[in-house]
């Protein structure tokens, strides 16, 4: 019997001391999406940009990690239809003074800090590069077994993003967009 214990709490020591290996789940990009909200003085806009590919870390359950491209030539107004500025609009949110995609068809975020907020729930810091310009966005991210969401806010202009800003020019009255627009992200995996 003093044996059987002797082998028992030697097997709970090296089982405890088992480290988890990282698994990364591929994000499913065709059932991923990414909605955006844009804010002016006078109403707002609304549209879609498409992931092109991301993955998430875990470790256990656990989420550690994570790396994701989104395709910025996809961006899209959702709220107008053709023949009522659609057009027009998304070809000003490529041009320089917005995204600039021709120059710059990718941004892309990676998780640098992750902190549980509560279970399935994480505060993550991450670097977010948008036209070539990396700054640090931080967000909450709840996840389940093969799905993520979040609302992220990004300060446009951090990323030299200035068109319309009040914090930038004056004398815009209604014509100034909020510096700020939000991300709807919705990732299956």
């Amino acid at each position: 019997m003093k044996n059987f214990k002797s082998i028992a709490l030697a097997l709970v020591v090296v089982l405890s001391t088992v480290s988890v290996t990282a698994q990364t789940k591929k994000v499913d990009a065709a059932k991923s999406s990414i909605n955006w909200t844009g804010k002016k003085v006078t109403g707002q806009h609304e549209g879609a940009i498409n992931l092109k590919d991301g993955a998430l870390v875990f470790k256990g359950k656990k989420l550690v990690g994570g790396t994701f491209n989104v395709d910025m030539n996809s961006i899209v107004v959702t709220d107008l239809k053709a023949g009522q500025g659609k057009e027009k609009l998304e070809g000003h949110l490529k041009a320089d003074d917005f995204f600039g995609t021709d120059k710059f068809a990718t941004a892309t975020l990676v998780f640098k800090k992750l902190v549980t907020k509560a279970p399935n729930v994480y505060t993550v810091t991450g670097d977010l590069t948008i036209k070539g310009i990396t700054k640090p966005v931080t967000f909450d991210l709840t996840t389940t077994a093969n799905t993520a969401t979040t609302n992220v806010k990004i300060d446009r202009t951090k990323y030299d993003i200035k068109y319309g800003s009040g914090s930038f020019f004056d004398s815009l009255g209604d014509k100034a967009i909020n510096d700020d627009f939000n991300l709807a992200v919705a990732l299956k995996f």
